[in-house]
């Protein structure tokens, strides 16, 4: 998106005003095809008659120059890791306040206003009322329908629309993210397989070797984030639960999940250990429990990793990903409620008189 757009301010108020081309160009004292260009974005007004045309206008020189302020991916990004980092240490109504700022400022901004959306939706937790929690969300919602009607961007109005039912689910709205999302399971198109095939014919092997990986890569990533949702789908089915944890923890082992996404891997154990206390298999709960305590120990809570000997050419994917590699929330935000998942959890209640999770959660709480 352009940060100045001329053309679009002049056409918008000459036409509120009333007035033909030839008009402007008669106040102006310039001919009805310099008029033209200017309107079609081939020429730019001579500065001299800028503050004639904002005059004649009523308008500021901002306004009439159409401009809106923009920032980078990598401004974006750091942007949105240092208000996570507040939304740690400082008050909640000042961090929003400063969200809020940057909002305004930057509201032509649509792929700062997705991160803001994530953010809001990622700490919308730490408000302290339950009727503030729901406006945030709101706040989410707002954002998320703007850039759907703003943006051109395939890309960018699916995940708007993807963040907007997040947000609706956390609202107690479940229908209106169903009503979202319903054609989230149609056929996948296989881009991925086209493109890899179209470098490998052009010659650029490397490029469809890239190609096909993240492909890979993408695909399992988004098995292994379905899991925790399967899960508790069939925790009542004792034996299809077992044999859903049995394989995805088979599928984590065969592509190092471990190493490579160990916060994914996580989810997992922890789903599994909820899952088996609400069966009253204790004993089996506090196994997942420790294994998530030790992984969680030695974990590196970046969001992923840059890939290990079987994806070795995924690295420049991830470094494009708009959050890099960090997690969407600030690493003491998530120790903490990882923390607060596992100690006061109802379902974990009955585990409070072992001894094994006395000391995972003394071990969880040297952590934070």
């Amino acid at each position: 998106m352009k940060e100045i757009n001329i053309a679009g301010a002049i056409t918008r108020k000459r036409k509120e005003k009333g007035i033909t081309q030839e008009e402007l160009a008669c106040y102006i004292g310039v001919s009805k095809a310099s008029v033209s260009k200017w309107e079609t974005g081939q020429s730019y007004p001579d500065i001299v008659f800028l503050p004639q045309l904002a005059s004649y206008f009523n308008i500021s020189l901002d306004e009439l120059m159409g401009y809106q302020p923009q920032m980078t991916d990598e401004e974006i990004k750091e942007l949105y890791y240092r208000l996570a980092e507040k939304f740690s240490r400082k008050p909640f109504e000042e961090v929003m306040e400063e969200c809020r700022e940057v909002t305004k400022k930057y509201f032509a901004c649509l792929p700062l206003l997705l991160q803001i959306a994530v953010l809001y939706i990622n700490h919308f937790g730490l408000a302290r009322e339950k009727e503030r929690q729901k406006e945030v969300l709101e706040e989410a919602k707002s954002l998320c329908r703007r850039i759907k009607e703003e943006s051109q961007e395939i890309g960018m109005c699916r995940q708007a629309n993807t963040m907007e039912a997040m947000a609706e689910v956390a609202l107690g709205n479940p229908q209106a993210a169903a009503e979202l999302l319903e054609d989230v399971n149609d056929p996948m198109m296989g881009e991925e397989v086209i493109l890899a095939n179209a470098c490998y014919l052009t010659g650029d092997v490397e490029k469809a070797k890239e190609t096909i990986q993240v492909g890979l890569f993408r695909h399992v990533l988004g098995f292994v984030s379905d899991v925790p949702q399967c899960l508790m789908l069939y925790v009542e089915e004792k034996e299809r639960f077992e044999e859903i944890l049995r394989r995805a923890l088979a599928v984590c082992s065969l592509f190092h999940m471990e190493q490579l996404h160990p916060s994914m891997l996580s989810g997992i154990y922890m789903t599994g250990a909820n899952g088996y206390a609400s069966q009253g298999e204790y004993e089996k709960a506090l196994e997942l429990l420790r294994k998530f305590a030790d992984l969680f120990a030695g974990m590196n809570l970046l969001l992923i990793s840059e890939g290990d000997s079987f994806f070795d050419k995924i690295s420049g994917w991830l470094g494009q990903l708009k959050l890099g590699l960090k997690p969407p929330r600030d690493e003491k935000t998530i120790r903490q409620s990882m923390l607060d998942v596992v100690e006061h959890h109802p379902v974990f209640a009955p585990l409070k008189n072992y001894e094994q999770y006395r000391r995972i959660v003394e071990k969880l709480k040297s952590l934070v």
